[in-house]
């Protein structure tokens, strides 16, 4: 779905390059949209095995907190997900990572896309406050791992320290 560069590394390698990437391209950038939009499609073509990456941002409206959809590669998505509900707003929520190796067995699964068969979810905090959320979706069951993980958190925070 995506064009992929040629990373040829180990995978912890490859995520640290990745990550100096991400550092270049919001250094002195401070629209949050902007970094958001340039960190989804560094994701979307450094990720393998993926048909969905990108954010949610934190709506706080008095009547309602829930999650809105923000800057993503991939097809067509929710827009609203209410805090607590699916792996998004579970995630939100909690304040920590989810990593579901197969979202079928996850309680309360928003299905965007019926492709998606894992995903990670990554909340974006600001010391205490949440911004929003990260959210990768794969067609391909297990695809997350820890390393994933640890990756991707901090590539999360290296984007909220530009926020």
């Amino acid at each position: 779905m995506f064009t992929k560069s040629n990373y040829e590394g180990t995978r912890e390698n490859n995520y640290t390059l990745l990550i100096q990437q991400v550092e270049a391209l919001i250094h002195d950038e401070p629209n949050r949209i902007a970094n958001l939009s340039n960190a989804a499609a560094l994701l979307g073509q450094f990720l393998t095995d993926v048909n969905w990456v990108g954010f949610y941002l934190l709506d706080e409206r008095p009547e309602k907190k829930e999650l809105v959809l923000g800057p993503f590669q991939g097809l067509p998505a929710c827009v609203r997900i209410p805090l607590g509900k699916g792996v998004c707003g579970t995630s939100a929520e909690r304040r920590e990572t989810v990593l579901v190796p197969d979202v079928h067995a996850f309680p309360g699964h928003i299905a965007c896309d019926a492709a998606s068969q894992s995903e990670i979810v990554v909340p974006i905090l600001l010391g205490n406050e949440l911004i929003g959320v990260l959210d990768i979706d794969s067609p391909i069951k297990s695809r997350f791992d820890e390393i994933d993980q640890r990756y991707l958190e901090l590539f999360v925070q290296k984007l909220a320290s530009a926020m």
